[in-house]
């Protein structure tokens, strides 16, 4: 799908564990993140012009949870109550009918961004929480949870693997999981205009991008976390904006900003400028916009149960596939 940014007004210029042993991890022991720089900059995204920036920006964040609700309605299930990992304002949340679930559990980072919007947008009870996702069981009791959402928060959390196990143990037996998590292909374009230009203004380059994951180890990464009855799939949302300064705008009004540990924290003007020439050379479109590309994971994995469905055993099958195709 293809969408288009909305018009904004000016803006000045801007600136490897085994299960075992990640069971009881509330904490993550990897570093990669600087969670405090995130909250301040989600804290700051959501109290700029009053919030009114902030839900400028939601098209992206709106459009994935679109598309996270119609394979939420797949699952033929109603749920009593639903905890939204790493909600936001409640991109997903908005969107639950009372028919699925009487109550939604907002759990976030940022105290400002998940109060950000009034109850009166929720169909559904909202409970708001204000946790580290990576902290999930210091919060969230085990096995109490029918239900976990995560929409585009986790590319944030230092020990991914770790923090699938915590939605795995807050979950009841047969509760499930459904996530959205970005991609290693998000924001290509914008990577490779940065690197180019500082290769060629400053003779090396630094990491602007978050690493994030390969959709080929997500299903590895759900399997080692221990959940069954596993669905990935990807797919993208592109977006077209002005020009690269408009991106940046918005990544900065989405609480999107660089938060590596030891990022470098201002690039040269000049630097800018040539990425900028450079993103429109590579990637400018005949209508003279350039294209961001969101690439998004969607998981969905169940806690085991003794009820559910299993395989049949190997060599079990009565079938011949050869019949089957003929």
């Amino acid at each position: 799908m293809f969408a288009v940014r909305p018009r904004l007004p000016p803006l000045r210029s801007l600136a490897s564990l085994s299960p075992a042993q990640i069971n009881t991890v509330t904490q993550s022991p990897f570093r990669v993140f600087d969670r405090q720089a995130k909250r301040l900059q989600k804290d700051r995204a959501a109290a700029r012009d009053w919030g009114n920036r902030s839900r400028t920006v939601d098209y992206v964040r709106d459009e994935v949870a679109n598309r996270m609700i119609e394979r939420f309605m797949d699952i033929k299930k109603n749920f009593s109550s639903i905890l939204d990992l790493g909600s936001g304002p409640g991109h997903f949340s908005k969107l639950l009918e009372l028919d699925r679930t009487q109550k939604v559990m907002m759990l976030d980072l940022s105290k400002l961004t998940v109060e950000r919007d009034p109850d009166s947008e929720f169909e559904v009870q909202v409970e708001r929480l204000v946790v580290d996702e990576e902290e999930l069981l210091d919060a969230i009791p085990r096995n109490s949870q029918e239900a976990i959402v995560s929409c585009l928060s986790l590319h944030w959390v230092n020990d991914l693997p770790g923090v699938l196990v915590q939605i795995k143990e807050a979950l009841k037996p047969d509760g499930v999981f459904m996530g959205a998590i970005l991609g290693g292909d998000t924001l290509f374009e914008l990577r490779t205009s940065l690197q180019l230009a500082e290769v060629e203004r400053e003779g090396g380059i630094s990491p602007h991008i978050s690493p994030m994951a390969d959709p080929r180890d997500m299903s590895s990464l759900m399997n080692r976390a221990g959940f069954t009855l596993l669905t990935v799939d990807v797919d993208e949302v592109k977006v077209a904006y002005p020009s690269m300064w408009e991106l940046l705008d918005d990544l900065r009004d989405m609480g999107e900003n660089n938060a590596i540990v030891g990022r470098r924290h201002l690039l040269h003007r000049d630097t800018l400028a040539a990425a900028s020439a450079i993103y429109k050379e590579l990637h400018g479109q005949e209508d003279g916009t350039v294209p961001a590309t969101f690439q998004v994971i969607y998981l969905i994995g169940w806690k085991p149960a003794p009820q559910q469905p299993k395989p049949l055993e190997r060599g079990s099958g009565k079938t011949s596939l050869k019949d089957v195709l003929e």
